[in-house]
């Protein structure tokens, strides 16, 4: 069994709060991330765009990893 790493809890945590705020933009036109930390072209707003990106990157790989451990 495929011990999760902090990362990996992380990455989990950054998916969730993005998959929640595209349900939110999807359904209401209420984009969470830019109402708590300002416009997208804002830095920290940017930041954040790109963390979640890169948590997603990290769960395809976490998704292979896994795959391989339970062979």
């Amino acid at each position: 069994m495929y011990k999760f790493s902090i990362i990996d809890k992380t990455s989990l945590i950054l998916i969730i709060i993005g998959a929640i705020n595209w349900g939110l933009i999807g359904l209401f036109n209420f984009n969470m991330v830019e109402i708590i930390f300002g416009e997208p072209a804002n830095l920290v707003g940017r930041i954040i765009y790109i963390l979640i990106g890169v948590a997603g990157i990290d769960m395809i790989m976490l998704l292979f990893k896994t795959k391989n451990s339970c062979k």
